[in-house]
């Protein structure tokens, strides 16, 4: 394990009964020659990359450069923007006010804001509750000002957030005038996911209003100091500029800085933090709340966190407050991932087995699809399970595939990533004796169709999907019916949650449908495909 700066108060090691302590040995993992190899797939300017286990940073592993120009090198105490890690702080801090009795979680939001309102777009929409703010299906939505998309300057177009920035130092308006007074809610709440920083930034002010003190200090007296982190904050101050990478983009001519901005949802994605500090906080994670250093939140009430809060079918690992939730062969898996142009971060926690894993970028190429493929990789090593693979010893079910023809569609008020992703729809077809998935334009590859594999001796509608093809690990998609009996497929999708309705078939037309992964399918290929011919060496033609 590398330590830089000297010597740490480490958190307290876990107890001896600990479930990781049946975990394989970190050094029968050579984790080091593991790193190294992401790192030839995945070229990157600099990552910091560690493994928090038996409640201390077990191992980290520092490449590349912070800042190139400088030629200063990533260590433990490199400074990165964390994006949308923040919102599991945020998270955190609502719940502290819980834990208090200063909110409850199904009372409407509005009841707590003070700044701004929710102002639904229908008389008929139930209110949103704090638990809709959590779990992103409060109704409000990813973009709110169309104008937001339109400014290629603020950074790379698949990595800005779809929301106002200023360069670094400009005053950003507070949020009760870039909403004007209110927030739009578009779809009833409780009825569909949409991932919406906004909806995390509402909950920022709401911890403001009700405790009384302004976030940046609420996050540094009852979140950063008593977990010891002393180099992370929620601006750009004095503790964490000195230390700050440098955002790259990786281009046609190489490394390029991004330009450097602030973004006005900060609860959802302003937080500034070190590989250090980020060890500090999966040890609380995975300490019922608490470290070496202090408590932010008691045992139970982190526990409820990482329950299922929004679970369209129970054969999917759905979402808890804050954190998205996955399973690796009857592991249980909590997490979220972070997006801002120039920065990526990734940070999985298994809380029934004492580890976690984290990693941050400042500069590599798609790393919103790969970097969290690389740590669910590397954490399935650390709890001793295989990667995600197609089963070959399940039966096919031809008999049940009737009920599973037709056309699926996303429901009104899906989130943005979700409807792009859709590009024209997808379908489930038999074809050669086999059941398939297709997508279609704008990733033609795709028209040809996937095999969808069972994946389940014992439930002949659950099925997995082999993305190898795009590098990418075996999803599995379930097919069931809605509370009203309707047709529905569902993905398994940490953090983007999916469900697909099917449709009546029209003008007696072979029913077609859309399989679930399609989804993901369609919006990694299309990066896939974009980034390849983005990056691809240019020759010279004679004309």
């Amino acid at each position: 394990m590398t330590m830089v700066g000297g010597a740490r108060q480490e958190p307290s090691p876990a107890p001896a009964d600990a479930p990781g302590q049946l975990l394989p040995e970190l050094a029968e993992l050579d984790l080091d020659r593991a790193v190294r190899e992401l790192l030839h797939r995945r070229p990157a300017v600099g990552l910091a990359l560690g493994v928090v286990r038996d409640g201390r940073m077990a191992f980290f592993h520092g490449h590349g450069l912070a800042d190139i120009g400088a030629n200063t090198p990533v260590t433990e105490d490199t400074v990165f923007r964390i994006a949308s890690l923040t919102k599991l702080f945020t998270a955190i801090a609502v719940m502290q006010l819980c834990e208090g009795g200063l909110i409850d979680l199904d009372a409407p939001a509005s009841d707590y804001l003070r700044a701004y309102h929710l102002i639904p777009a229908r008389p008929s929409f139930r209110p949103a509750t704090v638990r809709h703010l959590l779990t992103h299906t409060a109704g409000i939505p990813e973009v709110v000002h169309v104008s937001d998309l339109l400014h290629p300057g603020w950074g790379p177009f698949g990595q800005r957030p779809a929301e106002l920035s200023v360069p670094v130092g400009e005053r950003l308006p507070t949020l009760a005038e870039y909403y004007r007074g209110g927030l739009r809610v578009t779809v009833d709440p409780g009825t569909s996911f949409q991932y919406s920083n906004h909806s995390f930034a509402t909950l920022g002010q709401i911890v403001e209003d009700v405790s009384g003190i302004p976030l940046t200090r609420y996050f540094r007296e009852r979140l950063f100091d008593p977990l010891g982190m002393r180099d992370s904050d929620l601006v750009r101050s004095e503790r964490v500029a000195a230390h700050l990478a440098t955002g790259y983009a990786l281009g046609g001519g190489g490394a390029e800085p991004v330009p450097d901005r602030d973004w006005i949802c900060e609860a959802a994605g302003g937080i500034y933090s070190t590989a250090h500090d980020m060890g500090s906080f999966v040890a609380a994670l995975l300490g019922g709340g608490a470290n070496g250093s202090g408590r932010v939140l008691e045992p139970a009430t982190l526990a409820t966190m990482f329950e299922p809060h929004l679970q369209p079918d129970p054969r999917v690992p759905g979402r808890g407050l804050g954190f998205f939730r996955a399973e690796a062969a009857g592991h249980r898996i909590v997490g979220h991932d972070g997006l801002l142009p120039g920065f990526n971060s990734e940070l999985l926690v298994a809380p029934d087995d004492g580890v976690g894993v984290f990693a941050f970028t400042n500069g590599a190429s798609g790393a919103q699809v790969w970097l969290g493929i690389e740590l669910d990789r590397l954490l399935r090593q650390l709890l001793g399970v295989p990667d995600e693979a197609v089963r070959a010893d399940v039966p096919q079910h031809p008999e049940i595939w009737s009920e599973l023809c037709g056309r699926y569609q996303l429901p009104a008020g899906t989130d943005l990533r979700g409807r792009v992703a859709m590009g024209a729809g997808a379908q489930v077809f038999v074809h050669g004796g086999r059941l398939m998935a297709r997508i279609l334009p704008p990733v033609p590859v795709l028209l040809r169709g996937l095999p969808l594999h069972p994946d389940d001796r014992d439930d002949p509608y659950v099925f997995r999907l082999d993305l190898s093809m795009f590098g990418m690990p075996a999803v599995r998609i379930v097919f069931g019916r809605d509370v009203a009996g309707a047709p529905v497929v569902h993905v398994d999708l940490p953090g983007q949650p999916l469900s697909l309705y099917r449709q009546r078939p029209t003008n007696g037309a072979r029913a077609v449908g859309i399989a679930s992964l399609a989804v993901l399918v369609g919006a990694t290929a299309a990066m896939t495909v974009a980034r390849r011919r983005r990056h691809r060496p240019r020759t010279e033609v004679s004309r």
